[in-house]
């Protein structure tokens, strides 16, 4: 009975319907082989038809400008306090010594993002700094775009100096931000967050802030930190919102909107104990994470038709995997990744080009490098 309800479902997905929370929950809490192989089908030949044949990646960089932060986020072991061993805080000649390194390396992208560090301030207020951050990295090389500050940088900035969101989102995208990461979302659910990031934005302001973003013309990611304490209803109630927040700026005509989606597993290995003792593993679980992979495209894929694995959280031969279950795209080089290596993710800090070629052409596929917004490059 339960095959044959499964089967009626990805019927409907196939036959290009939305489906319903309830289905989506359905989906994930089937179980057997049998069911693991339809998921995975179906998830495929959607990602077919909604994104093509074609497996992207892009060349890009990570500069992570701080690690001292003023939350203490459940699941964090990248973030330090002033003064503490391992605290660090770039400054401009170092960012832009490291841009110009990734430049040089072929790099169309950095993604930019740090802790919320109280004394990152120019004249006693956030936003000229980070403003100028920005502004400076454009300045110096305009052909990279500035993919940076998450909703709950933008939310901090806001606080620091007491303007609104619309003011602190306008001015970085007018001082050369290109898009915004869509993480800090962890999951959509508040009863989740006050345990994994008490401190951290609500659900709301999270989605308030994207659809301000999308509403001035900044395009944002999508992602969910998966794998710890959430409920599969929690994960797909989480979807609903990424893909009703999606509808909205169709709906609306918003110049911008979500341009990926990227399941996050959660790596226990050096987060703080009282959450990895509550979790009781490590690493991520493959299968629940392809699981997941698989059904977000069938529920989003209508909607957010890029979707990405994780090669830092999964390693480059999970990562491959994805791409049989409905990942189109298997993200970027990347060059330094710190905050999921320093929680013990064993993935690595760096892929070349030809490491993720390697992984693209090893399923035969058609391999494209692609840039921010997925436009696809060399074509």
């Amino acid at each position: 009975m339960l095959t044959q309800t499964v089967d009626r479902i990805l019927d409907r997905a196939l036959e290009g319907a939305d489906l319903s929370p309830e289905e989506g929950v359905r989906l994930l809490k089937s179980d057997g082989p049998m069911s693991d192989f339809r998921i995975r089908d179906v998830a495929d030949r959607l990602r077919s038809r909604q994104a093509g044949e074609t497996v992207t990646y892009v060349v890009n960089r990570n500069i992570n400008f701080t690690n001292i932060c003023e939350q203490h986020c459940s699941f964090c072991a990248f973030r330090r306090d002033e003064g503490e061993a391992g605290a660090f805080w770039l400054d401009t000649a170092q960012i832009l010594e490291k841009a110009a390194d990734a430049l040089r390396r072929g790099a169309t992208e950095i993604c930019m993002q740090g802790g919320l560090n109280p004394k990152a301030k120019i004249g006693g207020e956030s936003l000229p700094y980070y403003v100028k951050l920005a502004a400076t990295l454009k300045s110096e090389f305009p052909d990279l775009h500035l993919h940076a500050f998450s909703p709950q940088e933008v939310q901090f900035i806001a606080r620091e100096d007491g303007c609104s969101y619309e003011t602190v989102i306008a001015a970085l995208r007018d001082g050369g931000v290109g898009s915004m990461p869509g993480t800090a979302a962890e999951v959509l659910d508040d009863r989740v967050r006050r345990v994994i990031c008490p401190e951290k934005i609500d659900t709301a302001t999270w989605l308030e802030i994207v659809e301000t973003a999308h509403r001035l013309g900044v395009p944002t990611t999508s992602t969910i930190l998966c794998g710890h304490v959430e409920t599969p209803e929690q994960q797909i109630a989480h979807l609903d919102q990424l893909r009703s927040l999606q509808q909205k700026a169709r709906d609306r005509a918003y110049p911008a909107e979500i341009t990926e989606f990227i399941p996050l597993p959660f790596v226990g290995q050096e987060a703080p104990a009282p959450l990895r003792r509550r979790v009781g593993r490590d690493q991520p679980v493959l299968s629940e994470s392809l699981r997941l992979t698989a059904v977000a495209r069938i529920f989003l894929g209508n909607w957010i038709a890029n979707h990405q694995p994780s090669w830092v959280k999964l390693g480059l031969s999970g990562a491959t995997e994805a791409l049989k279950w409905g990942c189109n795209d298997i993200g970027g080089t990347l060059m330094e990744e710190h905050i999921t290596t320093m929680a013990g993710a064993q993935g690595g800090t760096c892929m070349t080009v030809a490491d993720l070629e390697g992984a693209i052409a090893s399923i035969n596929r058609p391999i494209c490098q692609r840039d921010t917004l997925y436009n696809l490059l060399g074509k």
